[in-house]
């Protein structure tokens, strides 16, 4: 496979885990490092480090059923051992609330942006998620 190719895949395994609910791939996917970190459109909004990400991955995707996603207009950017991959994100589902038995339908249009490096492989080492308005 192509390092686009590769870069893709990950970005999509990330969000199939919403699907899957297979929570190891995160793991496997993110680079567990000090220089890892993240930004959410969710609270909290500070700066996250790795493992507080995948605290927060994991429960956001368990805690939605039904989860589909589109990733539109992908623009994938390689320099070197580094890769920028920057895309409209439209992420849909049931949000579940367990304790009061209730759901609520979400659609949620956003962008993201992801870093990935190459250690051996493509690994993602930053995400920034934002809601559009």
């Amino acid at each position: 496979m192509s390092d686009r190719e590769d870069i893709i895949q990950i970005i999509e395994t990330f969000f199939e885990t919403g699907k899957t609910k297979d929570l190891t791939s995160l793991r496997t996917i993110q680079l567990d490092d000090p220089i890892f970190s993240s930004f959410s459109d969710i609270p909290p909004y500070d700066l996250k480090d790795f493992k507080t990400t995948i605290a927060l991955e994991e429960l956001r995707f368990v805690s939605i059923s039904d989860y589909s996603y589109q990733i539109k207009n992908p623009k994938i950017s390689i320099f070197g051992d580094c890769a920028i991959v920057a895309f409209e994100l439209n992420q849909k589902g049931m949000l579940v609330d367990n304790k009061a038995f209730t759901g609520e339908h979400i659609s949620i249009d956003g962008r993201a942006t992801f870093i990935l490096i190459k250690r051996p492989t493509w690994k993602i080492v930053h995400i920034h998620l934002s809601k559009i308005e």
